[in-house]
C-alpha cells in the first residue's frame, strides 16, 4: 500500500519507479490505467484512457492470432479499418526487426522475438503514455540489451512519456530521465527523486559509461539497501 505518494510524468519524459518488493509499484500503474482505484488521493492524467498502453512483464499476446494480427488488433480496437491495421502492423513488425515472421504464431517466437511483437502492439496504437511493469525482467542479458535498445530510440522519436516499474537499477538509470525511490511496505512511499543527468537521445549501453552513472548508481544502491534492511 502507498502512502503520500506523489510523482509526474511530463511531456515526453522517461520515468522509472525503483523500491524493495511490496511496495506498491505495480499498484501504481495500475491506478494510472484505471485497473485499481485509490484509497485515498487522485490520478490526473493529462492524456485520455485510449491514449495510454501498458506492456506487461508477460506478454498479452493472443496465442491464436498470427503475430501480424496480434499487431493489428489493438490499432481495429481502436478503430482503424483492418486493411489499414495490417499495413500498419507490418510497419512496426519491419522497425522492431521482425521481418518475415508476421504469420507466426506466438508459439512459434523466441521469448525475445514475442516481446517484440508485444511492443510493436503497444506502440503501434501511438500511445501519448505508456505504462511498463517489469516488461524485461524474463529476458536473456544480450536479448535484453537489444530490445531496451529499441525501446530507448523509439520512445525517444515518438515523444511517448514512459512510467517503468522495474527492479533493474542499472536499467532505470539507463533509460530515464527521473527516478522516483520508494520505501519498503506495507505502508510504502516516496523517500527520494532523482534526475539522471545523462543526455538525450539515450543509448543505454553508453549510458553506463558515462562519469554521473555510477555516483548516481552508488546513491540509488544505498537508498534502497536502507530500505531493505529496515525493520517493517
Amino acid at each position: 500500500m502507498l502512502e503520500g505518494a506523489s510523482l509526474a510524468v511530463e511531456d515526453g519524459q522517461f520515468v522509472s519507479l525503483v523500491g524493495p518488493s511490496g511496495s506498491g509499484k505495480s499498484s501504481l500503474l495500475r491506478a494510472v490505467i484505471g485497473l485499481q482505484r485509490p484509497l485515498e488521493g487522485t490520478v490526473e492524467p493529462e492524456v485520455a484512457p485510449r491514449d495510454v498502453a501498458i506492456l506487461f512483464q508477460d506478454d498479452a499476446l493472443l496465442p491464436w492470432k498470427t503475430a501480424r494480427d496480434n499487431v493489428a488488433l489493438g490499432l481495429a480496437l481502436k478503430g482503424v479499418r483492418r486493411d489499414d491495421a495490417l499495413a500498419q502492423a507490418d510497419l512496426w513488425l519491419e522497425r522492431l526487426d521482425l521481418v518475415g515472421l508476421g504469420h507466426r504464431f506466438p508459439r512459434h517466437l523466441s521469448g525475445g522475438q514475442r516481446k517484440r511483437v508485444a511492443l510493436a502492439q503497444v506502440l503501434a496504437r501511438a500511445p501519448k503514455l505508456l505504462l511498463m511493469d517489469e516488461p524485461f525482467a524474463s529476458l536473456d542479458a544480450i536479448v535484453r540489451a537489444r530490445i531496451i535498445q529499441d525501446v530507448a530510440s523509439l520512445v525517444d522519436g515518438e515523444r511517448i512519456s514512459v512510467l517503468l516499474v522495474t527492479h533493474d537499477l542499472e536499467e532505470a538509470i539507463s533509460l530515464s530521465d527521473h527516478i522516483y525511490v520508494l520505501s519498503r511496505g506495507p505502508r510504502a512511499r516516496v523517500t527520494r527523486d532523482y534526475e539522471t543527468a545523462l543526455s538525450r537521445p539515450r543509448d543505454p549501453v553508453r549510458a553506463r559509461m558515462d562519469s554521473a552513472f555510477a555516483p548516481l548508481y552508488e546513491k540509488i544502491w544505498n537508498d534502497l539497501s536502507r530500505e531493505i534492511d529496515r525493520r517493517p
